[in-house]
């Protein structure tokens, strides 16, 4: 075996058809049957560039889902809509809002079509890296263990972060503590209510760093959730599904836009998602996606970071492979981490305030706008944008200054 990877969600999935178009002995061990509910189902405009790098635009453009084109923002009252296509960089101004078990079914699909192998329902229980040859042990559904020496791992296993927990490469966040509450509901929004080609952010009136999502889909369900401290979470009472429409109730617009709705799935909960590692590769391994960090739901990064992980770590894994030279820090780490660090700027803009700020100013001078649009649409690693990269923080909270000046 060539390459093993652990995990067939976006990263793991994309990864394998590169490598196994590539001539690669390539195999995939996921956890769980497909398709799976996961959540995280706004994509960006920049994942459609991602995925036609790929190879599965046209797969992805078959299963007719919403069409998205941009985002809109809700702050007591007042709205904020940006439009994809009113972006500063090249590439598509347009994506979709997907079902994830369908989206990552289709792309684990198109793996296997390349030639990759997927074996599901298999655990990783342990990983040896110290010898010449990566070792790791996986157990399936029938309890057998199996021993693989594959030449490199990719860990995409997303929330599951194998690779983190099992070599202890987590590091704390940045980020405060924080959780969401979510769903998914038959919303029976009245036609003409709500842009369903729009992701909605609907932030409470009297407190900034409250939020809720609104993710509409082709078929009149949506995905809903609110994000809070995990203390705000906690002082909610009653069941799981009564806490949901609680914290729905506790935004006039969106009690409003979802009076009629009614929940399709049990109501989930994720707490202190926000992770970290000490390093994205090593000895025999590189993380791809979640696995290696996670941010923060507000700006729907984390299938966008999934598959620019996957497309870097091919290239240079094969490279790797071919006998040739390569500088995993550089040509990985550093150039995934210039597009994590926007995101990271524009979430603690978010929380902090001053990205907000910048949204909702009403005199924007249309250049910056369309700088920021493209930080929104997920062009996060186009270097001719100012608000991309270590500079993102900076020039973010100094842009937000000029905006609170008026």
């Amino acid at each position: 075996m060539d390459v093993l990877i652990i995990g067939a969600g976006p990263a793991g999935s994309v990864a394998a058809a590169l490598l196994a178009r590539r001539g690669y002995d390539v195999v995939v061990l996921e956890r769980q049957a497909f398709p799976r509910f996961s959540i995280g189902e706004s994509l960006l405009a920049c994942s459609m560039e991602l995925l036609q790098q790929a190879g599965m635009y046209d797969a992805v453009l078959k299963r007719s889902f919403q069409y998205k084109n941009g985002a809109v923002f809700d702050r007591d009252g007042r709205t904020s809509e940006f439009n994809f296509a009113d972006k500063s960089s090249p590439g598509p101004g347009f994506t979709f809002q997907v079902q994830r078990a369908d989206f990552d079914d289709t792309l684990a699909r198109e793996a296997i079509a390349a030639g990759a192998k997927i074996r599901f329902e298999v655990e990783i229980t342990a990983v040896d890296f110290s010898g010449a040859q990566a070792r790791v042990t996986s157990r399936g559904a029938d309890g057998a263990t199996e021993v693989h020496e594959p030449k490199f791992v990719l860990d995409a296993s997303g929330f599951g972060r194998i690779l983190p927990k099992l070599l202890d490469l987590h590091r704390p966040s940045a980020f405060p503590a924080r959780a969401a509450i979510f769903c998914h509901v038959r919303d029976n929004i009245v036609s003409g209510g709500f842009d369903r080609q729009k992701i909605r952010a609907g932030i409470h009136a009297a407190d900034h760093e409250v939020w809720s999502w609104l993710i509409p889909f082709s078929n009149g369900t949506a995905s809903v959730g609110i994000v809070s401290s995990i203390e705000q979470l906690r002082a909610r009472s009653g069941t799981l599904e009564e806490q949901f429409w609680q914290a729905i109730g506790a935004e006039p617009r969106l009690r409003e836009l979802l009076a009629n709705a009614q929940t399709v799935r049990p109501v989930g909960e994720l707490l202190g998602y926000a992770a970290t590692v000490t390093t994205l590769h090593g000895r025999h391994f590189a993380l791809l996606g979640n696995a290696a960090e996670f941010l923060d739901p507000i700006f729907s990064s984390g299938v966008t970071i999934a598959l620019k992980s996957a497309l870097l770590a091919a290239d240079v894994l094969d490279r790797q492979l071919k006998g040739e030279p390569v500088d995993w820090e550089r040509e990985f780490a550093d150039e995934l981490n210039y597009g994590v660090e926007t995101f990271r700027s524009f979430v603690a803009g978010w929380y902090d305030g001053s990205l907000q700020d910048v949204i909702f100013f009403p005199r924007q001078q249309p250049s910056i706008r369309r700088m920021i649009c493209s930080v929104l649409a997920g062009y996060v690693w186009d270097r001719e944008n100012p608000y991309t990269g270590p500079q993102s923080q900076r020039r973010l909270r100094a842009l937000a200054e000029i905006c609170r000046a008026g």
